[in-house]
C-alpha cells in the first residue's frame, strides 16, 4: 500500500482525467472546455491570421510597405477589404464621401450666334453627360483608387455617353505626363499569362480596343524590347493619351490605407485573446479531496482513486466548461492579475483608437461620442481626397469641351460641386440665399442632387404643359410683387392698422393683452444639435 502511495506521489499529486493513463503525458498548453479544447492563449492569435498564414500577417505587411512592393500591397488590401469590418467601412466612408454632383455652363463667344442652336446643343450634352451616369463612375473609380491606389482606365468611343473600360492594374504603369495627363503603359504580357488557350485568348483581345490588337501583334513580333534593367521581358505599349486614363491620390500607386492594416491584426490578435479570456473565466473545475488517515496515509489505492475519479468524469461528461480534478493534496488558485490597480483599463478600446488613428480618422464616425470634433474630423477627411474630386472634374470637362459643333463661337464647360454627404444641404441653403442676389437658380437645385436636365424638363411641364404657375400661387410677399402690388398691400395694411389700434397684436385669434404664437420669442434661434456643444446637449438631456 505504502508502495503504491510513493508511486503516486512521484508521479504528481493528482488525477485529471482517464487518458492521462492511457495517452500519455497530458499537453498543458491545452485547457479542456467541455468537449472541446482551448489552445494556449500564447500561440496563434487572431482568426484573420489563422484564414490565411501565408499572406496575412503583420511581418508580411510590414516588409511589404518597406519594400514598396505594391502588387503585394493590394492583393492584401484587397483581402482585408473583403474580411475586415473596419477596414470596408473606412475605404466606402472615403469613397462615396462626395456626391459628385455637376453642372454644364455654355460658353459664348459670339454674340451673333441663335439662341435655338445654342439650346439644341446644350441639350444634346447634357442628354450625353446623363447617359455616362458621372456620379456612380466616380464613386466605384474612388473606391477603386483607395483599395488599390489607382484606376487605369480606356475611354471606348460611343456616341450615346462616356464608357470607360478598367484595365487590369498590376498591368498598367504611368512614368510620364503628356501636358496634365498620365500617360499610360499596359504590359501585352497580360493576354498570355492569363488566358492560355489561344481561341478564348483571341476572342478577349477582341473585345478590347483595337489599339490593343496592334500592341500585342508588336508585342509576339519582338517590338516591344524592356527599357528597364529590372525588366527583362519588356511587353510594355504606350497607349493613346487622349483614350488611355489614370486616376491616383498623392502622386503613387499604393493603396491609401495599407500602413494601418497591422494595427488591425494588432486589435484583432486582441479580440481573439480577451474571447479566450472569457472562456477560460467560464471554466469550472470540480476539485474532489481523497481523505487521508490520521497518519497522512492514503485511505484508497491507486485503482480506487481512479475508478471515484472516473465515476465523476463520466456523470459530468456532458456539462459544458466544467472539468475534475482528483487529488491527495491541498488545492490554492492564485490570481495573476495586478491587485495594486485601482482603475479599470478597457484594453480593446485602446487598440480600436490605435486602429482609427493610423487611418488618419475619427472613431466618431462610426461610434459618435461627441459632436464639436466629428465636425472638425469630416472636414480633415474632405480635404483629403479633395485631389481627386479636381481630377474627376479636369476629366470630364475636357470630355464635355469636345462636344459641340461650333467651338470657336461657344463651348461647354462642366463643374463639380464640393457637395459631400455631410454638407449638402447646408450648400443648397447658401445656394437658395444667393438666388436672391440674382445668381443661379440651378445650384440649390443640383446640390440637393438633382441634374440639370431634369430641373429645366421639370420647369417646362409644369409652367409651359401644366400651367402650374397660373394655378399654384405662392403667397402674396414684398420680394415677389411689382409695384402695383406694394402699393395695394401698403393700403391694405393702412387700413387694417387703422381697424385694429393696436399694431402690435394681431386680431385674428387672439385676445387683448396676450401675445400671438407667431410673434417671435426674445433671445438668439435655437442652434441646430450638430452646433450645440456636449454639455448643452446633456443639459437639455437632464431637464427632459
Amino acid at each position: 500500500m505504502r508502495d503504491r502511495q510513493e508511486e503516486i506521489r512521484s508521479k504528481g499529486f493528482s488525477i485529471v482525467d482517464r487518458r492521462q493513463a492511457y495517452e500519455g503525458p497530458i499537453d498543458y498548453g491545452r485547457m479542456k472546455v467541455g468537449t472541446k479544447q482551448l489552445d494556449d492563449a500564447v500561440l496563434d492569435l487572431g482568426a484573420i491570421k489563422k484564414a490565411n498564414r501565408n499572406n496575412v500577417n503583420k511581418e508580411a505587411v510590414l516588409a511589404a510597405l518597406y519594400k514598396n512592393d505594391i502588387p503585394k500591397l493590394r492583393e492584401i488590401s484587397d483581402y482585408f477589404y473583403k474580411t475586415s469590418g473596419i477596414y470596408s467601412r473606412v475605404c466606402n466612408y472615403f469613397a462615396y464621401l462626395y456626391r459628385y454632383d455637376w453642372y454644364v455652363i455654355p460658353e459664348i463667344h459670339d454674340d451673333s450666334v441663335k439662341e435655338e442652336k445654342i439650346l439644341k446643343e446644350y441639350d444634346k450634352v447634357l442628354t450625353y453627360l446623363d447617359n455616362s451616369h458621372i456620379k456612380k463612375v466616380c464613386g466605384d473609380i474612388a473606391l477603386e483608387v483607395i483599395k488599390h491606389g489607382a484606376y487605369y482606365g480606356y475611354i471606348v468611343p460611343s456616341t450615346d455617353g462616356i464608357i470607360l473600360q478598367q484595365l487590369p492594374i498590376n498591368y498598367c504603369r504611368s512614368r510620364f505626363f503628356v501636358g496634365t495627363t498620365p500617360a499610360v503603359e499596359f504590359n501585352m504580357k497580360f493576354f498570355d499569362e492569363n488566358f492560355r488557350d489561344v481561341n478564348y485568348r483571341m476572342r478577349v483581345l477582341k473585345m478590347f480596343p483595337p489599339e490593343f490588337a496592334k500592341g500585342y501583334l508588336m508585342y509576339k513580333q519582338g517590338k516591344l524590347p524592356s527599357d528597364d534593367p529590372m525588366d527583362r521581358q519588356g511587353g510594355w505599349y504606350l497607349l493613346d493619351p487622349a483614350s488611355a486614363i489614370k486616376f491616383n491620390l498623392y502622386g503613387n500607386d499604393i493603396p491609401l490605407f495599407t500602413n494601418a492594416i497591422p494595427a488591425i491584426l494588432d486589435l484583432d490578435a486582441a479580440q481573439e485573446l480577451d474571447r479566450k479570456k472569457q472562456m477560460q473565466q467560464l471554466l469550472k473545475i470540480v476539485i474532489q479531496k481523497l481523505p487521508l488517515d490520521k497518519n497522512g496515509d492514503l485511505i484508497f489505492d491507486v485503482d480506487e482513486a481512479r475508478d471515484i475519479h472516473n465515476n465523476a468524469v463520466e456523470m459530468l461528461k456532458r456539462a459544458i466548461g466544467v472539468d475534475v480534478l482528483t487529488t491527495f493534496a491541498d488545492i490554492d488558485v492564485e490570481d495573476m492579475s495586478d491587485k495594486n490597480t485601482t482603475t479599470t483599463q478597457d484594453d480593446l478600446a485602446k487598440m480600436e483608437r490605435t486602429v482609427f488613428n493610423n487611418f488618419g480618422i475619427s472613431q466618431n464616425l462610426f461610434n459618435t461620442d461627441g459632436n464639436l470634433s466629428l465636425e472638425k474630423s469630416i472636414l480633415s477627411d474632405e480635404a483629403s481626397i479633395r485631389n481627386l474630386l479636381f481630377q474627376f472634374h479636369m476629366f470630364f470637362d475636357r470630355l464635355t469641351q469636345t462636344q459641340g459643333t461650333n467651338k470657336r463661337k461657344y463651348n461647354f464647360r462642366l463643374y463639380m460641386l464640393e457637395t459631400t454627404q455631410y454638407n449638402y444641404k447646408e450648400l443648397a441653403k447658401m445656394y437658395k440665399e444667393q438666388v436672391q442676389i440674382g445668381y443661379s437658380k440651378m445650384l440649390p437645385q443640383i446640390a440637393m442632387g438633382h441634374s440639370q436636365s431634369s430641373i429645366i424638363h421639370a420647369a417646362h411641364f409644369e409652367n409651359n404643359v401644366l400651367h402650374l404657375s397660373e394655378i399654384m400661387l405662392p403667397p402674396m410677399q414684398s420680394s415677389t410683387m411689382n409695384a402695383d402690388g406694394l402699393q395695394q398691400l401698403s393700403g391694405k395694411g393702412t387700413k387694417d392698422q387703422s381697424t385694429n389700434p393696436n399694431p402690435q397684436v394681431k386680431s385674428e385669434g387672439t385676445t387683448s393683452g396676450k401675445k400671438t404664437t407667431e410673434e417671435k420669442s426674445a433671445g438668439r434661434p435655437e442652434k441646430s444639435d450638430d452646433q450645440k456643444s456636449e454639455k448643452t446637449i446633456q443639459n437639455k438631456e437632464s431637464m427632459s
